[in-house]
C-alpha cells in the first residue's frame, strides 16, 4: 500500500491533505461523516468522489463509504468496502471495513439510528455483517437483508479514477454490486424471519437530518 499511498498523496490539494491527515483513525473518520449533512439527492442521484463530497459538504451512504476508504488509503490502510444487499423493495447499504489487531470494524454513513458504526471487535467479516441483519427491515417490519459482499478493495483502481474524479462513480458502484456476495442464511430461513415488533420499529423513525422533501409535502397538505 505504500506506493498506492504516495500516488494518492500526489493528487490532493493542501487543504485536502490537512483534512485527511487529521482523520487518522477510523473513529475520527466516522465523527467527520456524522457531521456531514445527508445527501438526499434532491437534484437527482449522485455518486460523488471524495473530492466532490468535500466540495458539496454532504454525502449519502455510498459516498460516505468511498470517502472513508480514501482516507484510510491516505494513511496506508486497505480501502475496503462491503455492499449489504436487501430486498428489491428496500435499499442496499454500503460500509467501509477496517481492521485493528486482527479484528474487524466498520465505518457507516446513514441518517437513521441503525446500520451505523461497528467497533472493531469482530473476528470475521461475516460476523460483522450479521450484526446488521436483525434491524435491517422495511417500514412494515419485514426483515430485508439478503446478502453481503466479500471485502471489495478500491486499491484495484488508480486513485485518480475515484478519489478526485469530477464525474459520478456509477461504474464503481456497478462493480461493487456485481462482485461476489454471500447469503445471510438459506432461503427457507430468510422466509421464516419474524417481523420487527412495534417498539423495534420506533427506532426506524429516529433520523439525524430531517428530509426536506417531507417538510415540503407537509406544507402542501
Amino acid at each position: 500500500m505504500s506506493t498506492y499511498r504516495r500516488r494518492l498523496h500526489s493528487l490532493l490539494t493542501p487543504s485536502e491533505h490537512r483534512l485527511f491527515a487529521r482523520l487518522d483513525t477510523p473513529a475520527k473518520i466516522q465523527n467527520f461523516l456524522d457531521k456531514l449533512p445527508v445527501n438526499f439527492s434532491l437534484e437527482g442521484d449522485t455518486a460523488m468522489s471524495p473530492r466532490r463530497v468535500l466540495g458539496a459538504r454532504m454525502a449519502h451512504c455510498a459516498e460516505g463509504a468511498i470517502f472513508a476508504a480514501a482516507v484510510l488509503a491516505y494513511h496506508g490502510k486497505r480501502p475496503l468496502l462491503m455492499d449489504i444487499r436487501a430486498l428489491p423493495s428496500d435499499q442496499d447499504h454500503i460500509i467501509t471495513l477496517f481492521r485493528e489487531r486482527g479484528l474487524w470494524g466498520a465505518i457507516s454513513k446513514t441518517n437513521h439510528a441503525i446500520l451505523r458504526w461497528r467497533d472493531p471487535i469482530y473476528r470475521s467479516v461475516r460476523e460483522l455483517a450479521m450484526t446488521y441483519a436483525h434491524e435491517y427491515c422495511l417500514p412494515g417490519g419485514k426483515k430485508s437483508m439478503l446478502s453481503f459482499s466479500k471485502p471489495f478493495s478500491l486499491a484495484r483502481y488508480a486513485p485518480r479514477s475515484w478519489v478526485i474524479a469530477p464525474e459520478d462513480l456509477d461504474w464503481l458502484l456497478v462493480d461493487l454490486d456485481t462482485s461476489p456476495h454471500l447469503p445471510v442464511a438459506p432461503r427457507h430461513a430468510l422466509r421464516k424471519r419474524r417481523r420487527a415488533s412495534r417498539v423495534e420499529m420506533l427506532s426506524q423513525e429516529v433520523v439525524e437530518w430531517p428530509d426536506p422533501r417531507k417538510k415540503k409535502r407537509n406544507r402542501q397538505s
